[in-house]
Parts: structure tokens; sequence; C-alpha cells
């Protein structure tokens, strides 16, 4: 079972592991963002590819039976 810690103790050791925290630069955090944006980008285009094929496959397949 876990030992109770007093709250003073309990932010000092937050504030200890906080300091731990090794935050990304801006740099990293704006290339991370613009490779979501493409990522994200391409997938879209990648689906809207995929959706216009099977759209076209079934108006050929219902077209040749209606």
């Amino acid at each position: 079972m876990a030992t109770k810690t007093n709250p003073l103790q309990f932010i000092q050791q937050v504030r200890a592991e906080v300091a731990k925290v090794v935050w990304p630069t801006r740099r990293e955090v704006v290339l991370t963002t613009v490779m979501v944006f493409i990522m994200a980008t391409l997938t879209a285009i990648f689906f809207f590819v995929v959706d216009l094929l099977i759209r076209t496959g079934l108006q050929g397949l219902l077209g040749m039976f209606g």
C-alpha cells in the first residue's frame, strides 16, 4: 500500500518531476504541426481518390444492369 505524503511533500515532488520534463523547442512544435497538416491533407486526398474510384466502379456496375 502506498504511503501517504502531506500536501507540501506532494507539491515538492510534483515540482521535481516537472523540472525533469524536456519541453520541445518552438521549431520542433512548428515542424511537427506542419507535418500533421501535410499528413492529414495527404490522407484526405487518398481517401477522396479511393472514394472516387469506388463510386465510379459502382456507377459503372449499376449502369450495366440498370
